[in-house]
């Protein structure tokens, strides 16, 4: 029998991470999940250096097959255009949701590059497109739409390795992020979002998709 599918989680303590690690393992792969307090399976912050060098540690010479970039922040959710979005909360944001996402796939990356097939999903969102953009949120959707072109370059930059990378819009979904009247619940978004995980491959590589498998337009 084959070894059981390596999944590694950043933000898996709660909402969409915890889910799909919970779904993963009850399909019977192996999960490793990480949080910032480590009440997931390690301790990881996703913008401390220190904090990644030490996950590398700890999984060293174990092959990643699937690595899901979760963890995120929305802090802007209703500020004010005229007094609101102060320049810390710009950069908090851009740290968890950016730069916390590279530093995340270049820890990981010796760990993919040790699987046969090797995937990155990054959860993104539709506040990402830059075709659908209503106003508000200026910052998460800032953040979100950096997310999906490091993740577009780093799917072109990745395919000679063999690597797939998609970008994945999880849907509105009930949890602390999304709150109580979203649209479905955050086991509809995880089994969406694993038979997109499933699919994605180097054929579709650098793709901008919703959890019940739609194209999203950029």
């Amino acid at each position: 029998m084959s070894e059981p599918t390596h999944i590694v989680i950043t933000g898996a303590n709660r909402g969409i991470g915890h889910a799909l690690g919970e779904h993963f393992r009850a399909a019977g792969n192996r999960v490793t999940g990480t949080s910032r307090d480590g009440s997931a399976g390690l301790a990881l912050d996703v913008v401390d250096p220190a904090q990644h060098r030490a996950v590398a540690d700890a999984l060293a010479g174990q092959a990643v097959d699937l690595l899901i970039c979760n963890a995120g922040v929305y802090l802007d959710k209703g500020q004010a255009l005229d007094d609101g979005y102060p320049p810390r909360m710009w950069q908090d944001t851009f740290a968890a949701n950016v730069t916390g996402v590279f530093l995340t796939v270049q820890t990981m990356l010796p760990l993919l590059r040790l699987s046969e097939a090797p995937k990155i999903a990054i959860i993104s969102s539709q506040m990402a497109s830059q075709t659908n953009a209503p106003g508000g949120s200026y910052i998460y959707r800032a953040s979100k739409a950096a997310a999906l072109n490091l993740g577009r370059n780093l799917a072109a930059d990745l395919r000679g390795e063999g690597i797939a990378v998609g970008i994945y819009h999880p849907g509105w979904v009930r949890t602390d992020m999304g709150g109580g009247g979203a649209d479905i619940t955050v086991d509809q978004a995880a089994t969406g979002l694993m038979a997109r995980f499933k699919a994605l491959s180097l054929d579709s590589t650098g793709c901008f998709e919703t959890w019940d498998g739609r194209s999203h337009p950029f």
